[in-house]
């Protein structure tokens, strides 16, 4: 076993212990924070590819070192980790863009009091992304996703003098450990089953046939809950509701977040443990639990593309994006094309990351203004982050040939339409594409074009720290998309273990076409729609959209995130809060008079019992005793100890016995 592979560990152990040298640290020390930090990722980031360089020299190449942990009784509990090409494409992937990441917030963080830590933070939320993607336990893997819960919380509310970031810390802790509950009971019930937590053992992991054949009927269960666990982190319906609101945090940390840690890390999961999910799949006929996924993922595709179309936060925009992204990733791996969903979650992580930081510039550039409807005319003022946006944008959007994102949604698309249970999941598909080509036009449109409105007429380029993240970002979103055409299926056949052999006529699909033509129209939709947007009209105000002066209800719905929140917040969060206050209730007024009755009826009995102690049963015993000690003083007088005295009580007592007897005769 070569070097990298042995050592795979150091990958998440560097970056997290240099998160623990950083909090050492004094305040003052910035530029060591940062430098720490940086050189850190690079370290990971070298060992990575290192790693990913290994996985090259075989097909489907997999190594596996397991250890035992600790002992209970005559049972050892092992953990251990894995390379494959799974892991070491996410490992490059997040290794990367967390680098560019770390470069950005060097600007973006530079006035920030709490600079040093937050870099401890971020390299900490690093290296527990990259302990998740090489465990070799499920057990080993929810310890880092823990962690990786952990680090949002402390990123998300970074800022935790503001209000808003503290609820959305908690918002987005609680809510993922919901998903963590079910994640946790599923793995208590598969290690019961097959007796292991390890994935892959000699044949005997839980994901290989001696484990799964252990599993029976209770597999669709065991994979339902711990699909809850992705559920909570990777943002899919009905525990969504978070990741909106985590953008109360600094850029780099949503960008972080959407890009390559948290809210991977569910769709990760679901691609690791895919044999478990795929039990039951009988002559291409799905099993129950990848049904599941798929009408979870497209459900949460199509709700968060269609309220985004509806938002004015430049971040929420984008964060509503991911959670349709991640949806289309889900409905992927449900419908059987795991590797078409894992190669649009590497390249969502570019070009999201791309999109965020872009963001961040425009906020930057804009003093911290986020409302989209008070920018405008960015292209001029702000040329590098626009063309790299740009770039994102049409990433994000599909749009095929040249950009990364075209090529994934397209293999999506056609793993989908034969998916033989159903073809509404296809056409909800297809409608979610055109709604993600409608919203970022609208984005980019209200951002970079028209005049500059009140936030943007004094804005400026953002440093050069901050643009060659982007510049770099969108390079790999453009040239990432050379291993992912059909014509030359590289990475389709690394995921795989299959041979990828170059055809460039094979890149000339029918549903090339048609994503082209869906994009297309998304676009134009767009460009039709919000083209004069911002611009003096004589019947619709220059600040109100015009999809909400065509339709006020229906855009304020949407504005409103379909009122999920408010439902929850009445029946959920209100059930929660009645059940608290019932509970305060009746500990402070039943259980603590209850307490209290109890108490005071002690206290009686022991008034009683003391009365009948001293007043009965002590004064009883004392009169009986003076009585005996009086009786004993009597009758000790009798016995004087002379004999005449004695001789005259006998005579006495003979004399009566005498007369007793005659008088009975």
């Amino acid at each position: 076993m070569s070097w990298p592979v042995a050592n795979v560990w150091l990958i998440p152990a560097i970056p997290i212990a240099i998160s623990l040298v950083i909090l050492s640290l004094a305040k003052s020390r910035r530029q060591s924070a940062a430098g720490l930090a940086i050189i850190g990722q690079v370290v990971a980031l070298a060992l990575s590819i290192a790693g990913f360089l290994e996985t090259l020299q075989t097909p489907s190449f997999r190594a596996v070192q397991n250890f035992t942990w600790f002992t209970f009784g005559e049972t050892a509990l092992r953990i251990g980790w894995v390379l494959d090409p799974l892991a070491a494409a996410m490992l490059v992937m997040i290794a990367l863009v967390g680098l560019c990441i770390f470069i950005f917030s060097i600007g973006y963080m530079a006035d920030d009091k709490n600079f040093t830590r937050f870099f401890a933070y971020l390299s900490f939320f690093s290296g527990a992304m990259l302990g998740v993607v090489i465990a070799n336990s499920l057990l080993l893997l929810f310890v880092f996703w823990e962690l990786v819960g952990l680090a949002s919380y402390l990123l998300i509310g970074f800022w935790i003098e503001r209000p808003r970031a503290a609820a959305a810390a908690k918002k987005a802790f609680i809510t993922t450990r919901i998903g963590d509950m079910g994640f946790f009971l599923g793995m208590l019930w598969l290690y019961h089953s097959s007796g292991t937590l390890l994935f892959y053992d000699d044949g005997n992991g839980c994901l290989e046939s001696v484990g799964l054949a252990m599993l029976g009927a209770s597999a669709t269960f065991i994979a339902l809950l711990i699909f809850c666990g992705a559920i909570g982190k990777s943002g899919q319906f009905p525990l969504h509701v978070w990741l909106p609101d985590a953008m109360e945090g600094p850029t780099p940390v949503s960008a972080l977040i959407h890009a390559a840690t948290m809210v991977a890390a569910g769709v990760f999961l679901v691609a690791r443990v895919y044999p478990l999910f795929s039990l039951g799949t009988i002559n291409g006929v799905t099993s129950s639990s990848l049904t599941v996924v798929v009408w979870i993922g497209v459900t949460t595709a199509l709700m968060a593309a269609l309220i985004a179309i509806a938002q004015a936060d430049i971040k929420r925009i984008l964060a509503y994006s991911t959670v349709s992204q991640l949806g289309l990733m889900m409905v992927s791996l449900g419908v059987g094309g795991v590797a078409a969903g894992i190669m649009h979650l590497l390249a969502h992580g570019f070009f999201k990351a791309l999109l965020f930081l872009g963001a961040g510039s425009v906020i930057h550039g804009c003093h911290h203004e986020q409302d989209i409807r008070k920018m405008g005319g960015l292209r001029r003022l702000m040329p590098v982050t626009f063309l790299t946006y740009a770039v994102g944008m049409m990433a994000l959007s599909g749009v095929p040939l040249f950009f990364s994102g075209g090529w994934t949604k397209e293999e999506i698309l056609h793993a989908t339409a034969h998916w033989p249970k159903s073809h509404v999941p296809y056409y909800l598909v297809l409608a979610g594409v055109i709604l993600t080509a409608l919203y970022m036009t609208r984005q980019v449109i209200y951002v970079f074009f028209g005049s500059p409105r009140a936030a943007s007429a004094h804005a400026r380029e953002s440093p050069r720290v901050m643009t060659t993240p982007l510049i770099a970002l969108a390079l790999c979103a453009i040239f990432f998309s050379v291993v992912l055409t059909p014509g030359w299926p590289w990475l389709h056949g690394y995921l795989t273990g299959e041979p990828a052999q170059f055809d460039i006529k094979r890149s000339i699909q029918p549903m090339l076409f048609v994503s082209l033509v869906l994009v297309a129209a998304g676009i134009g939709l767009g460009v039709l729609v919000y083209g004069r947007a911002g611009m003096p009209d004589r019947r619709r105000p220059a600040e109100v959209d015009p999809f909400e002066y065509a339709q006020p209800a229906l855009f304020h719905f949407l504005e409103n995130k379909m009122w999920i929140d408010e439902l929850y917040g009445r029946t959920v969060i209100a059930f929660s809060w009645m059940s608290a206050r019932l509970s305060d209730w009746m500990d402070r007024y039943f259980w603590d008079g209850l307490v209290r009755a109890f108490g005071r009826l002690g206290q009686l009995f022991g008034i009683f019992t003391t009365n009948v102690d001293e007043l009965g049963i002590n004064a009883g015993v004392d009169e009986t005793m003076t009585g005996t000690r009086g009786l004993g003083r009597v009758m000790s007088s009798w016995h004087s100890g002379q004999i005449q005295t004695y001789l005259g009580v006998i005579a006495i007592g003979m004399l009566a016995l005498l007369l007793l007897y005659a008088w009975l005769v």
